[in-house]
């Protein structure tokens, strides 16, 4: 392609946006609608994630050893836990420790009453995963490693946090298709106007010897330029709303603070605003290609 024409068809689509005015608001407002709600729940949804993924990472698997068995033995299996790919990292924690815990945590003044160690042989081994679901086959592992007498898990958390994780993968697909789909919807009908009110003109440029990308270029430019503006300004809005949102969130809800740990707008932003563009111009190319390879047949 020359860079006139190059120029020329940029030119168009962007003339093409102005002649349809009405249609091409309609078209940016509906793609600003559907991408500030997919923008907003991707928001909710990466905290929902992070507090999700927070609260998995104090999911623990507690490996108790046999009686009397040697320090070198337990690091022998310390260094086979190591090599398994589920785990992310281990804690040991001596018998000492275990009763020291145990001592502050339950007995308090209590504890004076105790003249030796009732944990002598609870010394143990914090296991904690990179992915809760992960849980099941290093247990599995685990139960068959000599020196080992019990392995300790949390089935429930680890499954309700599995589930809630594969829940909202379901969610965020149907929603992004239907709002993709809506989007598509409405710049095909766009494009359609644009097509009818330049027919004749597009038929004399055919006539002449116009070749069809150069007809049907400005139409596809028309498209991904709508898709770019209805991508943009929802997302100028939520940058701003966000955290004026959380800050509302946090004062208002100031019990739930240790609980919910917020990612930073630049954080969501990092993968909101790409994903939202390559939307909006991906809705804008194939809401236009395919209607223009449908109406415009000159």
């Amino acid at each position: 392609m020359r860079i006139s024409t190059f120029f020329y068809t940029i030119k168009q689509g962007i003339i093409n946006i102005f002649r349809n005015k009405w249609f091409s608001l309609a078209s940016i407002a509906t793609i600003g609608a559907c991408l500030f709600l997919f923008g907003l729940f991707y928001a909710v949804i990466a905290n929902f994630q992070n507090i999700v993924k927070t609260a998995q990472e104090g999911v623990s698997v507690t490996v108790f050893f046999d009686e009397g068995i040697s320090q070198e033995k337990i690091e022998e299996i310390g260094a086979l836990i190591d090599k398994r790919v589920e785990v992310s990292r281990k804690e040991f924690i001596s018998a000492d420790e275990a009763w020291a815990s145990f001592k502050e945590e339950y007995l308090g003044e209590y504890a004076d009453g105790f003249t030796e160690n009732p944990l002598a042989d609870s010394a143990n081994f914090e296991i904690y995963l990179n992915d809760v679901s992960m849980q099941p086959a290093l247990v599995s592992y685990l139960e068959e490693v000599d020196g080992i007498r019990t392995v300790n898990r949390s089935e429930i958390t680890a499954s309700t946090l599995t589930g809630v994780n594969a829940l909202v993968a379901y969610i965020s697909v149907g929603i992004i298709a239907i709002l993709f789909a809506v989007s598509i919807f409405l710049i095909s009908n766009t494009v359609t106007i644009g097509i009818a009110v330049r027919k004749e003109e597009i038929t004399i440029m055919k006539y002449i010897g116009a070749t069809d990308f150069f007809v049907r270029s400005p139409f596809v430019i028309e498209g991904m330029l709508i898709g770019v503006i209805g991508a943009l300004l929802p997302m100028g809005i939520i940058y701003v709303l966000y955290n004026k949102v959380i800050e509302y969130i946090m004062i208002k809800f100031h019990m739930l603070t240790k609980l919910l740990s917020f990612l930073p707008v630049e954080q969501v932003f990092d993968i909101l605003l790409p994903v939202a563009v390559l939307m909006g111009v991906g809705i804008g190319f194939l809401g236009s290609i395919t209607t223009v390879r449908k109406h415009l047949r000159v």
